[in-house]
């Protein structure tokens, strides 16, 4: 191994005895032990550069515990120590040299010799761009800048697309079991599914979010994993998309043509924990380098992962690192950070005694919310325009709140109490859901209190959940009637909008994330309420864009009114949804049992004719065609805080959209009040 060298010098090849500059500076050195430089992906893991006239690529690798470390791979037939590493900076342990002849496709680990125990190990590179194909772990030299992007007018735009005031409909989905490609063996005997590409899943995909109406997909993790049963949340690579549908540029070309076609891109992205596989970041150097060493904070038994040492400067740097990493190289919009409450609370899923507290006696995680406020100030300071989402399903206050005013800086927050307590409310036999009103009308409470997305996830179609559709009581007809009334409600509550795939057309299988998703049910002979409950979703998305008073006041108490939230008796809620212009207005009522009820009384905040904009009930949705076909004109009979009120029929399980007709507002006819009286 060659000899340490100090900040400043330049490393001699071992091989060639070429002088080579380092690509760290002294300032890319300082930044990186101060946790803050946001570019440090340019300086660690493997890249393609030239020397002097020679090609080759660097490597460089964080390990401060290492005594030796040496790059090994196909070209020196992983031979430990016959391509040594020089320690570039003693203190920090960053290890670093450069290999001529070397270019993208070359297979490489690093093999670390410990200081300690006499610990050798072969590591998958921290930021490699890319790794093998699972079940082998090896990292890929790739160069991800040739890739040309065309989505400028997209990134130009997408600030605006990304507001809070705009309307955001996103659909979750897990690439490897959104749709399948059925194949067939050479021999013709034998048939067999694969996965889709990543290009053939921008075309499809895109082509399928855009007919439905949605403004973004979530992805589940693509960042590298080993195992498919942990759906990407185990992840091994930060900063490589997984092989499993294609290299890199196959990614960037998905994400591109995705932004061409005006949908946005949010990724989910796991900071919280990582899995222990031997290959990755787990005892890396031979010591507890990337987690904590204190199993009481170090490990989730629960989910048998390490937690990262968010106390350490370096580690912050390497996971802020990635989250920029995507938001900057692959045009990312946005982060959906899993499992928040985990980070936040230092008895999350311990019993007494398993956890130790912070300095002030607490179970608050000081350094993961610190961490947390970084990230977020690094995002919004480095890549305007993007979002971040938390997944917390805590009390903690002020998540979605800037980081100034003490809040933790993310940009939305899931409720998940909102989908807890719908869920609980819609799997009750109508007939007892007036005993459980409150369901419905509690969020309302606290719906300013953060800025909210209204998830119904994966989480909620798994684990003997049953799906969507299982979930609602009934017969098939009700069952159906139900989930429609439900979404009707999601989409008129405020918040912005997260649906699952599959729920879009009532799959009656749980997810299950290594077959596709039941496709089938949408084409004859299948039930036809499978289709019908995908245009209602689809109309809801429609609506949902074009209206402004579903989305310019969305996190503003002034969008949302309460008409009617007492109705237990009949288990029917009503409100109002405001923009900034008074013509807006929509109204929604939401009847949560079968019986039709003719003749209700409504309160209206205008005078005026209205009418409908969509019902549940409609038999092109799969409903009993309970309609209000004629305007409903309003009379001056105070009714529900109102000084107008309408009467209207309420169609069964089914949630109704009114409006009030342009220029309708004189309506003072005698015989027209009479029938109010």
């Amino acid at each position: 191994m060659g000899v340490p060298q100090q900040p400043g010098s330049k490393p001699e090849h071992a091989l060639t005895g070429l002088e080579v500059p380092s690509l760290f500076s002294d300032f890319d050195l300082y930044l990186f032990g101060q946790g803050k430089h946001y570019h440090i992906y340019e300086k660690f893991g493997a890249h393609p550069r030239e020397v002097e006239g020679i090609t080759g690529v660097n490597f460089a690798v964080w390990a401060p515990n290492a005594a030796a470390v040496s790059v090994i791979g196909d070209f020196n037939g992983w031979q430990h120590g016959a391509t040594p590493m020089q320690l570039r900076h003693k203190e920090l342990g960053v290890w670093e040299c450069f290999i001529p002849g070397l270019g993208p496709g070359t297979l490489y680990k690093y093999a670390i010799h410990s200081r300690f125990n006499n610990y050798a190990v072969e590591k998958t590179d921290p930021y490699g761009f890319a790794e093998e194909l699972r079940p082998q772990t090896a990292s890929i030299v790739t160069d991800i800048q040739h890739y040309r992007w065309h989505d400028e007018q997209w990134l130009q735009q997408r600030a605006q697309q990304q507001r809070l005031s705009s309307p955001i409909s996103i659909y979750e989905v897990h690439l490897g079991s959104w749709r399948h490609i059925p194949e067939r063996h050479k021999e013709g005997a034998v048939e067999e599914d694969r996965f889709m590409t990543y290009r053939e899943l921008a075309h499809a995909l895109a082509t399928y979010v855009k007919e439905m109406g949605f403004t973004h997909i979530e992805l589940l993790p693509i960042t590298e994993y080993p195992y498919d049963g942990s759906w990407g949340y185990q992840a091994t690579g930060y900063y490589a998309p997984t092989s499993r549908f294609g290299p890199p540029e196959d990614f960037q070309y998905f994400i591109d043509y995705m932004h061409q076609q005006g949908i946005g891109i949010l990724l989910d992205w796991v900071p919280s924990h990582f899995p222990k596989d031997g290959h990755a970041l787990s005892y890396f150097d031979g010591t507890h380098l990337y987690e904590y060493s204190d199993p009481r904070k170090g490990e989730h038994k629960g989910w048998g992962t390490y937690v990262f040492d968010y106390g350490r400067s370096e580690v912050c740097n390497f996971l802020i690192g990635s989250a920029l990493f995507w938001l900057r190289e692959y045009h990312i919009d946005g982060l959906r950070v899993d499992a928040v409450a985990s980070m936040l609370y230092l008895d999350y899923m311990r019993d007494s005694g398993e956890w130790v507290s912070n300095q002030y006696g607490g179970r608050e995680h000081l350094e993961a919310v610190a961490f947390l406020r970084q990230l977020n100030e690094a995002v919004y300071g480095q890549v305007p325009g993007t979002i971040t989402v938390a997944e917390e399903s805590s009390a903690w206050p002020l998540v979605s709140r800037p980081t100034y005013v003490g809040g933790l800086g993310f940009t939305f927050k899931w409720n998940m109490g909102w989908m807890h307590d719908m869920l609980e409310y819609m799997h009750l036999d109508p007939i007892h859901r007036r005993y459980h009103h409150n369901n419905i009308t509690f969020s309302l409470m606290y719906a300013y209190s953060e800025n909210f997305v209204l998830p119904l996830s994966h989480d909620e179609v798994v684990h003997l959940k049953g799906s969507m559709l299982t979930k609602m009581p009934g017969d098939l007809w009700q069952r159906f009637a139900n989930l429609r009334a439900f979404y009707g409600y999601m989409w008129g509550h405020p918040g912005k909008k997260l649906l699952f795939m599959g729920g879009e057309f009532g799959q009656w299988q749980e997810w299950n994330y290594a077959q596709s998703l039941d496709w089938h049910l949408l084409a004859p002979p299948s039930d036809p309420h499978h289709a019908q409950l995908q245009d209602f979703v689809r109309d809801l998305n429609r609506l949902y864009r074009q209206e402004p008073a579903l989305s310019m006041l969305d996190c503003e108490p002034e969008g949302f009114s309460w008409i009617d939230c007492h109705d237990s008796d009949n288990s029917v809620v009503s409100f109002i949804r405001r923009s900034q212009q008074t013509a807006d207005t929509l109204i929604f009522i939401c009847n949560f049992t079968p019986v039709p009820r003719h003749g209700y009384r409504l309160g209206v905040p205008f005078p005026g004719e209205y009418y409908e904009l969509l019902n549940s009930d409609d038999i092109r949705y799969g409903g009993s065609g309970l309609r209000n076909n004629q305007p409903m004109p309003s009379g001056p009979i105070y009714w529900q805080s109102c000084p107008h009120s309408i009467l209207l029929t309420l169609p069964p399980l089914a949630t109704v959209v009114l409006k009030k007709r342009p220029g309708s507002d004189i309506i003072g006819l005698e015989e027209e009040n009479l029938s109010y009286e």
